[in-house]
């Protein structure tokens, strides 16, 4: 039997001893007849399935140990709990084996019904989300985006991406001048004012649900830079806005957030910068994760949403004077830099 199926009857074994425990905590009564089915799975190695049974469900995540931990899920949950945010509740959990119970945040992430006429909505729900998650102290002992960090996440471009994907490396002066980006991109994000950072705020990770949205995938979250949520919100791995759209999201919410007291950069044009650039780094990163899926897990579909981010970059470099250096990098690689469909 392959090891994701043991897991999976280790996982049925184990959800069969604690569902009678929540039943009976909750006056449920008996547990009824019920199926287990694949809900989703990700980039990681986590898989998720949905329980359904008389009218219940619950979701159950199967991280499998050394490869995850679902420590930091439970204490982000309980954190993001304190802030009113809609998270998946935990039922019950095995830290040990991986397995975790969770509530149902339902069946339709942000990715999937979100359209140029609801996104003026959709985004300002997710907005005030993000200004509640970003207005909890910084007292949890949680990692800082310091600056091993943000290099070690840039590194996985020219490892993965140019390396393993195009068959280049950057040798002499063009090694060089990616050094030097590399330090630009990473002073700016060490420069900025902190806050709790998700790391994967985006449409995929919102659920419409009531309270909408319902957050997930925050297992990853740091104290780090104030635009990089935000940023990431609107500069999507899987749909692209009109630039002039963006900015307007950018400013409303910068606009905010100053009005309650979030750290953000005084200037709005010094906010845009912020975010411009700490959105490279993060496309960059991107762009070396999705080469990294392909050639070491064997998952090449998300290649495929390569050009976008080349896309957003090449948005910033048209504006960013000071990203010359890595415009004329970018110029020779045969890549494409035009959005996706």
């Amino acid at each position: 039997m392959p090891d994701n199926d043991r897991r999976l009857e280790h996982l049925k074994q184990w959800l069969a001893a604690q569902l009678p425990v929540l039943f009976t905590a909750q006056g449920w009564g008996a547990v009824p007849p019920a199926t287990l089915t694949a809900a989703s799975s990700d980039a990681s190695f986590r898989r998720y399935f949905r329980w359904e049974g008389a009218n219940r469900s619950f979701i159950v995540m199967d991280a499998p140990p050394p490869q995850e931990d679902c420590r930091p899920f439970v204490q982000v949950a309980e954190l993001l709990a304190q802030a009113s945010l809609n998270v998946p509740q935990v039922l019950a959990a095995d830290l040990q084996s991986g397995f975790l119970l969770l509530s149902d945040l339902g069946r339709q992430t942000y990715l999937e019904v979100i359209t140029p006429d609801n996104a003026d909505a959709l985004f300002a729900d997710a907005l005030q989300a993000l200004l509640a998650l970003q207005q909890l102290p910084l007292t949890e002992p949680l990692p800082y985006y310091d600056e091993a960090l943000l290099r070690r996440e840039l590194q996985l471009f020219p490892d993965w991406y140019l390396r393993h994907e195009l068959g280049l490396v950057l040798d002499g002066e063009r090694l060089a001048a990616w050094q030097r980006v590399c330090d630009l991109l990473i002073g700016s994000a060490l420069q900025q004012p902190q806050v709790l950072v998700h790391r994967d705020y985006m449409p995929r990770n919102l659920m419409h649900s009531q309270p909408s949205p319902g957050v997930l995938d925050f297992q990853d979250a740091v104290y780090g830079p104030v635009t990089y949520d935000v940023t990431s919100l609107f500069k999507d791995a899987f749909v692209s806005w009109p630039p002039e759209r963006v900015r307007d999201w950018l400013a409303d919410y910068w606009r905010q957030a100053q009005a309650l007291g979030i750290p953000v950069q005084p200037e709005l044009d010094d906010f845009l910068r912020a975010s411009d650039l700490m959105g490279v780094q993060r496309h960059l990163k991107v762009i070396g994760i999705f080469a990294r899926i392909c050639h070491r897990d064997g998952k090449p579909r998300y290649l495929a949403d390569v050009p976008r981010f080349f896309s957003y970059i090449q948005q910033v470099l048209a504006r960013r004077p000071e990203l010359r250096e890595l415009a004329e990098l970018l110029e020779g690689l045969p890549c494409t830099a035009s959005t996706p469909a």
